[in-house]
């Protein structure tokens, strides 16, 4: 597969951004380092906190890395970053202002599954580092920890919550966990796990439900063929 840019200028794009948004950098890790306590005192869920949370990592993402870092040597950083903006909206449509985002710390085995990605996206920004790079390194605030972070706290989420907000964390997790491969960057290798994982968990849940309406719409039927009879 070719890339319209080399493994070179890739890093440099990372190095230009954390040189010049270090501060804002080190802001959303803390701000979602705050969203992991939240989330660990959580009792019913419902607040605004975490899917704000989430609408600030697309946004940003999408307009400050995206928009104006990663699309001097690529093109299709402008349909990305268009992508990060839907998903931010997604967030704040279903999230902030319909609540149908409720997070729970603990209850099943996803839950295992959402601490693993959530502390993962947390030292991600070391895990790069560990493979050598240094200053021009995937931070924070960009693009696969974002979508880590996401999909962890997606697991984190009650169901039922709408379908359309795994869409684009899921597509992503795939097109950017290719880095891993192209361009040698071993920490994104987790993106494929979380993306499987997330669609797996998705449809599984989507399938049960249908059952369990399919079951009461059954049910129900029957209940009213008794009624009938028995006039």
């Amino acid at each position: 597969m070719d890339l319209p840019f080399t493994s070179a200028q890739f890093f440099d794009v990372f190095g230009a951004y954390n040189r010049s948004l270090w501060v804002f950098v080190l802001g959303l890790w803390m701000y979602a380092a705050v969203g992991v306590f939240v989330l660990a005192r959580s009792r019913d869920g419902r607040g605004r906190f975490l899917p704000t949370l989430l609408v600030v990592q697309w946004a940003w993402a999408g307009l400050a890395y995206h928009a104006a870092f990663f699309s001097r040597i690529n093109p299709a950083a402008w349909l990305f970053a268009a992508l990060f903006v839907v998903q931010s909206l997604l967030f704040f449509w279903f999230g902030v202002v319909h609540h149908q985002l409720r997070f729970a710390p603990r209850g099943s085995f996803r839950h295992a599954a959402a601490w693993t990605l959530i502390i993962y996206a947390l030292v991600y920004p070391l895990i790069v580092r560990i493979e050598g790079h240094v200053w021009d390194a995937p931070t924070f605030g960009v693009p696969c920890p974002t979508t880590l972070l996401t999909i962890g706290f997606l697991f984190a989420a009650d169901l039922p919550w709408p379908r359309t907000i795994a869409v684009i964390p899921v597509l992503w997790s795939f097109v950017a966990g290719s880095a891993a491969i192209l361009l040698g960057v071993r920490a994104d290798l987790m993106l494929w796990v979380a993306g499987v994982a997330l669609g797996a968990y998705v449809l599984r849940r989507s399938d049960g439900h249908r059952q369990v309406v399919s079951r009461f719409r059954s049910d129900d039927r029957a209940s009213r063929s008794g009624r009938l009879v028995a006039r």
